[in-house]
């Protein structure tokens, strides 16, 4: 097991739980009651929200932020890159996903209300 390393600048709010050979690198900020899991790499300049949970031995790209209450799962490659949700997907396509989301219950009536008729039509 390798040490945890907690580079310049970082700043980590009440009640984070880091675990063994974690590295966060420089000027990262980490909000209350987040976690992250063994061997995950956080790159500089990353913004994690509160309750935000990172599995282990992730590589996440410096300048990432994840937003409150998500979950990281996967490698984050790019440079600059927003997540949001659990687990998290980029930021616009989640907030476009939810807006939708939210709107399911009267999609699927709808949808069952033009099934219903296009039968109708067919058994004439």
């Amino acid at each position: 097991m390798g040490s945890t390393l907690l580079k310049k600048g970082v700043k980590i709010d009440n009640l984070v739980q880091i675990a063994h050979n974690v590295e966060i690198g420089e000027n990262t900020v980490i909000a209350s009651q987040a976690g992250i899991a063994g061997s995950t790499k956080i790159g500089a300049n990353c913004q994690i929200g509160g309750q935000v949970g990172f599995a282990g031995h992730l590589r996440i790209a410096d300048g990432t932020r994840v937003q409150a209450q998500s979950g990281v799962a996967a490698n984050v490659k790019q440079d600059g890159t927003a997540l949001f949700g659990s687990p998290a997907i980029p930021y616009t396509d989640y907030i476009k996903s939810y807006s939708v989301f939210k709107q399911l219950p009267a999609i699927y009536k709808k949808v069952y209300e033009l099934e219903k008729k296009l039968e109708e039509l067919s058994n004439k």
